[in-house]
């Protein structure tokens, strides 16, 4: 078994990634952005081009490489309805759509409390039951055409397999539907009445089964390539480290969100209204999590490409206190309901400035993340943050921890790679780099102590 062929759809981009497992190392790499179509009946996913794409991709990896196994990840706050044939039953609702918030009152009369399952309420379809609710009830029939009910990463694996399943790592991340503490469904399965159509729940390394022969015959890889059930994507982040380093740690995983997950930090009263919230992890085990729209934050501030920041753009925006104030996206985050505001000159869209005020507000938001969740220890930084030279800087002046950016193309691929590994290798395949400590450090934390008696 050397490679592994992964699965990994993200909110704003869907993967294809061929994994070495020997080293980890990521062989190929094609993307598609995840396109939302607009409807009818609601915003939903294009799965249909992914499919093609993946099908696509995995023959010429498969003529190129050779492909030995499959494994999944995917974004979270996702559900597929199948029918009695296995197709969908209604179209993969996009959870930032804002439909469900119409039945908010009567969802919020069945949904069980924080205490329960670890998931915060949040707007939209960002609670997977939220979603199911408000499905049913604009589409009094679908609840009966609707067979199976199986989170995304095992949609693509019952596409490839015909297996229905759920992963606990999609369950247990705030959908409502998981009890992370006893490691079951949840009350609201019974209340919603889909007990009897929501598929069982595996863990994240469990074989689905071998490739449907039609797969086979259209990509060429033998009839008997096995498909891993899959995990969420921040879990899949995860895992390489829940897998070698020892505790007290955290994770940074960053992308269109960025999640900040502790492993045996201090134990801290969650805050289901700062969206903190409890993650399961591959092996079952809860997680304490917060998290906030990173990577869209990013992209709304900053406007547009800007050139790598210098040491004379650094020193421009502390000389001058320009102060980017949370919220950029006021709807999730430790900062909900917060009006972003520059404090400050604002730097010109475009300039290395503006690109290093982002980063240092975007750094401190992840810093009040992990006070959040009780962090302790090193900081390993997942994803596009771990190659932001100033937020990784601003990240450990601010928290005073060693932060360690993991610079590979996509952690996510490799930690669902590790889904089909044996791991008693590990520790010599998952090799961390050393964090960088800035120079100006004094200088951050002061920055540090403006920005926090500016957030509201």
């Amino acid at each position: 078994m050397s490679h592994v062929a992964v699965i990994d759809i993200g909110k704003t981009n869907a993967k294809l990634a061929l994994v070495n497992l020997s080293d980890l190392s990521e062989i190929a790499v094609i993307t598609r952005p995840n396109r939302v179509l607009k409807g009818p009946p609601y915003p939903h996913f294009d799965v249909e081009g992914h499919w093609d794409f993946l099908l696509d991709g995995l023959a010429r990896f498969q003529a190129e490489h050779g492909i030995d196994a499959i494994s999944i990840t995917t974004h979270g706050a996702c559900a597929a309805l199948l029918n009695a044939d296995g197709k969908l039953a209604a179209p993969i609702l996009d959870y930032e759509f804002d439909g469900p918030d119409e039945t908010a009152a009567a969802y919020d009369a069945l949904r069980p409390p924080f205490d329960e399952t670890g998931s915060p309420r949040l707007a939209g379809g960002l609670n997977i039951g939220a979603q199911l609710h408000w499905q049913f009830s604009r589409d009094p029939g679908l609840k009966a055409r609707t067979k199976t009910i199986v989170t995304y990463p095992q949609y693509w694996g019952h596409r490839l397999t015909g297996v229905a399943a759920t992963d606990v790592t999609s369950l247990g991340c705030h959908t409502d539907l998981w009890n992370p503490h006893e490691g079951r469904f949840s009350s609201l399965v019974d209340r919603l009445e889909i007990a009897d159509k929501i598929a069982p729940a595996h863990r994240s390394a469990d074989i689905l089964g071998p490739i449907l022969p039609e797969i086979a015959t259209r990509t060429g890889l033998p009839a008997d390539t096995p498909v891993h059930c899959g995990i969420h994507d921040s879990n899949a982040s995860l895992l390489p480290h829940i897998l070698t380093q020892t505790p007290p740690f955290s994770v940074v995983s960053s992308g269109t969100w960025t999640i900040a997950m502790s492993i045996g930090g201090q134990p801290v009263p969650l805050d289901p209204d700062k969206d903190v919230l409890i993650n399961v992890n591959a092996q079952g085990a809860a997680v304490p999590s917060a998290r906030f729209m990173g990577g869209r934050e990013h992209d709304l501030a900053t406007g547009g490409p800007y050139p790598e920041a210098t040491e004379a753009a650094l020193a421009e925006v502390l000389d001058k206190g320009i102060i980017l104030a949370p919220a950029v996206v006021p709807e999730t985050g430790p900062f909900r309901g917060c009006t972003s505001r520059w404090i400050g000159p604002e730097p010109r869209v475009g300039s290395a400035q503006r690109g290093v005020a982002v980063a240092l507000y975007l750094a401190l938001v992840t810093k009040r993340c992990l006070e959040l969740v009780g962090h302790r220890g090193v900081i390993i930084v997942e994803g596009p943050f771990a190659r932001n030279r100033i937020y990784l800087q601003m990240l450990s002046a601010a928290t005073g921890c060693n932060v360690v950016p993991m610079v590979s193309a996509t952690g996510t691929s490799q930690g669902a790679a590790l889904l089909v590994k044996d791991c008693s290798d590990l520790r010599q395949a998952a090799v961390c780099s050393t964090g960088p400590q800035g120079p100006d450090s004094n200088r951050l934390k002061e920055y540090a102590g403006r920005w926090a008696k500016n957030c509201c």
